[in-house]
């Protein structure tokens, strides 16, 4: 039920916006800002598990729909299934975090490929 109050409240939020939508925003930069918690473990960007768990869990689905149509994935990771996305967040921020210095102005997609793939090669 919550869910569904938090979709209608967010649809109707959205609906009156009207700002310039661009593609690839998240940069690794910022996919250390949202998936980030201070020293008191509150999170940097207020909801931004909530964005760093979709951005993880697209990059999965993406993996997956690769490797079911078969076409071999450029970075192959094999996360196990009942792996959790809290944990995920916490890899991923902490391999971009040690990686700043390679993945803070590029696309974040390719840091959460690697760091998957550091944490669950195949």
């Amino acid at each position: 039920m919550r869910f569904c109050v938090f979709v209608l409240v967010l649809s109707v939020a959205l609906a009156g916006y009207t700002g310039q939508g661009y593609a690839a925003q998240f940069s690794g930069s910022y996919l250390l800002h949202i998936c980030g918690v201070d020293e008191n473990g509150k999170e940097r960007a207020a909801g931004g598990h909530i964005a760093c768990q979709a951005y993880i869990a697209g990059i999965l689905d993406y993996h997956n729909l690769q490797r079911s149509l078969g076409t071999a994935p450029t970075v192959d990771f094999c996360v196990p299934n009942d792996a959790n996305l809290k944990t995920l967040q916490a890899q991923v921020y902490s391999y971009v975090f040690r990686h700043q210095k390679q993945h803070n102005v590029f696309t974040a997609a390719p840091a959460v490929a690697l760091a998957l793939y550091h944490f669950y090669p195949c």
